[in-house]
């Protein structure tokens, strides 16, 4: 009852003050969609004996609530045997895209992104749009900066979600996006990510290959990380 009132941030320094049995116990508490929330803020030392004690069953369901960037940010941290039962408790395609942002280089946009986006066709209506999003949101990091893309995946435009439910059903979204967007490629180091969130107060940014095609995004909270690593 006292965990359920705390906010997670605050479950995860209650947690990190524990040895690894008191910490698997308290920590089995936690509802499944909450325990997944809480393990992404855990040090890297809790992270690792909660992933050594925990089941097959029990990693795979942590693992499929967290987002690809914070997965990848625990991967870096962890020992290799533990690294093989992530990824042995992922399925096949989550285990592409995480090998996939692994290969970029430290301190790289691609390092940070996240694959987890909103994404739309230029021929949608807004309220085929509305209808996606619906349906594909509840799993995606951010929804509040949609995309726009073509067939081959190239990133055309940028739709915030107040101008897309603001307007009228029938509207196209060719007709309402915004083709003047700023992105960053994969390769970019982090730093020029964060100066660009700083210039423009972004709170998201997409992520682009230098063929322009839309490969993830970065959110504001990874860009304090990144802030927070280059003062100390």
């Amino acid at each position: 009852k006292y965990l359920n009132d705390l906010n997670i941030v605050e479950v995860s320094e209650l947690l990190n003050q524990f040895e690894s049995s008191e910490l698997i116990m308290i920590f089995r508490l936690l509802s499944k969609n909450r325990a997944a929330d809480v393990f992404s803020y855990l040090d890297s030392e809790h992270q690792e004996m909660i992933i050594h004690a925990s089941t097959d069953v029990e990693t795979r369901e942590i693992f499929d609530e967290l987002y690809f960037d914070d997965i990848v940010d625990i991967i870096e941290e962890m020992p290799s045997d533990i690294v093989k039962k992530i990824l042995k408790n992922t399925d096949r395609k989550d285990r592409h895209l995480i090998n996939q942002l692994l290969k970029y280089p430290d301190n790289s946009a691609g390092s940070i992104m996240t694959t987890e986006y909103v994404d739309f066709q230029k021929n949608m209506t807004v309220q085929e749009a509305i209808g996606q999003l619906k349906k594909t949101g509840k799993d995606k990091e951010n929804i509040y900066t949609c995309y726009v893309t073509d067939k081959k995946g190239k990133l055309e435009g940028v739709l915030s979600l107040k101008e897309l439910i603001s307007k009228k059903d029938s509207a196209v979204i060719e007709d309402i996006m915004n083709t003047n967007f700023v992105s960053v490629n994969t390769h970019d180091d982090q730093e020029k990510v964060a100066d660009l969130f700083k210039k423009y107060d972004f709170i998201v940014m997409p992520v682009v290959d230098h063929e322009n095609r839309l490969l993830g995004i970065i959110t504001v909270d990874d860009v304090l990380d990144v802030v927070d690593q280059e003062v100390t």
